[in-house]
C-alpha cells in the first residue's frame, strides 16, 4: 500500500469539503419558485434552468474523472469549491435571468469539478474498509445536500435573497483549509496511469455489470431529482413558505444521508441484493401514501416524504463501491459516470417532465417515475450473476 495511516487524516478535509459543497448544490431546489418569480418565468423553464444546471454538475464528470485520475494533482477539489461557492451563492440574488443563468451554470460546473476527483482520493486513502469511508464521504455529501435547503430558505425567508452572496465565505475558507492541509501526490515516484479517455470509456460502457448500476443509479437520481424540483412548485402553489418548504426538503435529503451511513451495516446482516430490493421497491408504495395525504393530512405527508429520502438513497454508497471494484484502474472516471452522468442524463429527462408535470399533475407525475425503480429492481438479480462476475 502506498499510502500510510498519517496520510488517511486528508479523509476529514475531503468529507469535509462534501460536505460544504454540497450545501451549495442543494441551495437552489426550495428557492427556485420564488427566484422564477423574481426573473418572471414560469415552472417548466424553471425546471429547464434546474437541468442545466444539473447537466453542467453531473454529466462533464466522467470527463473531469479522466483528468483526475490521468494527471494526479489535486487542483480540482479547490477550485471546484471555489466556484460552487461562489457562483451559487450570487445566483439567487440576480435580478435578471441572464446573469442567473450564468451564475448557475458557473456554480455547477464547479461541483462537476470537485466530485469525481474526491470520489477517487476517498478509495485511494482508505487502506481497509472500503465501503464504510465511501459511505460517510457519501453520506456527508448528502447531509451537506440537505442542510443547503435549510440555509437557502431560511436566509431567503428571514433575510432576503440578495443575503445569500454572503454564503460564499465559507466554501472559498474551506478551500484554502483544503490547499494547506491535503499532502500533495503529483511528485510521487510511481507510474502514472496514462489513460486514454475514449478507451476508459468504451470499458466502462461496454461492461454489463457497470451498465446495470448505472441503470440503477439514474433510477435513484430520477427519483431524487424530481422530488426535489417539482414538490417546491406544488407546495408554493399550496401557501407553504419559503423555510417550511426548505425544511421538507432537508428533511428528505438528510435522512438519505443516514441511510448512506447505515447501508453498509444493513449490507452485512441482509446481504447486498436485499438492499438494493428494498431501495428500489418501497420508494413506489410511499409515493402512493404521500399522494393520499398531501392535501388532507400535510404533517404526516411530510413525515412519509422524508421516509421517501431515506429508502431512496440508501444503496447509494454500496452502488459506488461496487461500481468502483469493477474496473478499480478508473475509481475516479467510474465516480463520475455513477455520482455524475447519471444525474446528467435524468436532468435531460427532467425538462421534459416538467412540462408533463406543468400540463397534468405534478403528483401523478412523480407516483408514474417512483413506479419506474420498482418494476426494475428485477435487474438486481443480474448483479450476482456469474456471467458477470
Amino acid at each position: 500500500m502506498i499510502y500510510t495511516n498519517e496520510e488517511r487524516k486528508p479523509q476529514i478535509w475531503f468529507c469535509g469539503g462534501h460536505f460544504i459543497n454540497d450545501i451549495y448544490t442543494g441551495f437552489l431546489n426550495p428557492i427556485m419558485p420564488f427566484i422564477a418569480e423574481q426573473v418572471r418565468i414560469s415552472m417548466p423553464v424553471a425546471t429547464i434552468i434546474l437541468s442545466c444546471s444539473h447537466i453542467f454538475s453531473s454529466l462533464l464528470q466522467p470527463f473531469f474523472g479522466f483528468f483526475a485520475d490521468n494527471m494526479r494533482k489535486r487542483g480540482l477539489i479547490f477550485w471546484g469549491l471555489i466556484c460552487t461557492a461562489l457562483f451559487i451563492s450570487f445566483a439567487p440574488a440576480s435580478k435578471n435571468l441572464i446573469s442567473m443563468i450564468l451564475f448557475i451554470m458557473l456554480g455547477s460546473l464547479g461541483s462537476s469539478l470537485f466530485h469525481p476527483q474526491s470520489l477517487g482520493l476517498i478509495s485511494k486513502f482508505s487502506e481497509s474498509d472500503v465501503v464504510r469511508n465511501m459511505g460517510i464521504f457519501i453520506a456527508c455529501g448528502t447531509l451537506g445536500y440537505s442542510m443547503g435547503p435549510l440555509f437557502s430558505s431560511g436566509i431567503a425567508q428571514y433575510f432576503g435573497l440578495d443575503k445569500m452572496p454572503y454564503l460564499a465565505i465559507l466554501g472559498v475558507f474551506w478551500a484554502i483549509l483544503m490547499f494547506k492541509m491535503v499532502p500533495k501526490f503529483s511528485n510521487e515516484k510511481i507510474q502514472k496511469p496514462n489513460l486514454d479517455f475514449f478507451k476508459a470509456v468504451k470499458d466502462i460502457l461496454s461492461n454489463r455489470k457497470l451498465n446495470i448500476l448505472n441503470i440503477i443509479a439514474m433510477l435513484k437520481s430520477l427519483m431524487t431529482t424530481s422530488c426535489s424540483i417539482l414538490l417546491p412548485f406544488l407546495w408554493k402553489s399550496q401557501g407553504y413558505s419559503k423555510f417550511q418548504i426548505g425544511a421538507a426538503l432537508f428533511c428528505f435529503i438528510f435522512l438519505g444521508g443516514i441511510a448512506s451511513l447505515l447501508s453498509p451495516k444493513f449490507e452485512h446482516k441482509i446481504g447486498t441484493a436485499n438492499v438494493f430490493y428494498f431501495s428500489m421497491i418501497t420508494t413506489f408504495p410511499l409515493m402512493i401514501l404521500f399522494m393520499l395525504t398531501y392535501k388532507s393530512m400535510p404533517i404526516l405527508s411530510f413525515i412519509i416524504f422524508a421516509l421517501m429520502g431515506f429508502v431512496t438513497m440508501f444503496a447509494t454508497p454500496i452502488t459506488m463501491n461496487l461500481a468502483q471494484n469493477v474496473l478499480p484502474q478508473y475509481k475516479s472516471i467510474i465516480g463520475g459516470f455513477i455520482n455524475g452522468f447519471s444525474w446528467g442524463v435524468v436532468a435531460i429527462a427532467m425538462s421534459i417532465i416538467g412540462f408533463v408535470a406543468h400540463a397534468t399533475s405534478i403528483v401523478t407525475v412523480l407516483v408514474i417515475i417512483s413506479a419506474i425503480p420498482a418494476i426494475c429492481s428485477c435487474s438486481v438479480k443480474l448483479l450476482f450473476s456469474k456471467k458477470l462476475n
